[in-house]
């Protein structure tokens, strides 16, 4: 995969390893950000490694090593 700053929806379904009409959905309801010109989507990189990042659950309480 080439590495650029924008990705596809297909460059960014391999980068995540999920289907592209999941990533349409989550594009058109505002929950990934993106950038549509015109009819095409297009994903910032740094953009969805930060996303992905938000996506982790959070440690239960007690759960937490000291």
């Amino acid at each position: 995969m080439d590495y650029t700053k924008w990705l596809t929806i297909e460059e960014l379904a391999e980068y995540l390893k999920m289907g592209r009409t999941k990533l349409y959905r989550l594009a058109q309801e505002g929950e990934l950000p993106a950038s549509k010109i015109g009819h095409q989507w297009r994903f910032d990189r740094d953009e969805i490694d930060q996303w992905m990042k938000r996506q982790r659950p959070a440690a239960p309480v007690g759960s937490r090593k000291v």
